[in-house]
């Protein structure tokens, strides 16, 4: 059985919907404020290493723990309502990339697994 990464198209597909996917975030008023001071060049490489990591793609993702990684969110106050609209986006743009059903749920409960950590908890 091949991996949701290779499912969904591989690297191309991961590289489209990080660029949707983002552009969805920064268009959310809830969200775009936490990307102020964000390079997102930078951004969009590590989102894409971290969600070819999680379906199954080449582990490449050397960023820090979800955990760490978010600290300074969580201390400037994103919570449950902030983590809902990153993975409806994330469901969203997997959708309109044509995405199957079933491997978007698949792939929200990945994104669900990482809310105690992203939210340091």
């Amino acid at each position: 059985m091949s991996s949701i990464y290779e499912q969904i198209g591989g690297a191309p597909a991961i590289t489209a919907a990080v660029e949707v996917f983002y552009r969805k975030v920064l268009s959310d008023e809830l969200l775009a404020p936490y990307f102020d001071d964000i390079d997102m060049d930078k951004q969009l490489g590590k989102q894409a290493a971290f969600l070819t990591m999680v379906t199954g793609g080449p582990n490449e993702y050397t960023g820090r723990d979800m955990r760490t990684a978010h600290a300074k969110l969580v201390e400037r106050g994103i919570g449950d309502a902030h983590f809902d609209h990153v993975v409806q986006h994330l469901g969203a743009t997997l959708a309109e990339l044509g995405v199957a059903a079933e491997l978007i749920e698949q792939i929200a409960a990945v994104a669900e697994s990482t809310r105690a950590d992203v939210l340091g908890r």
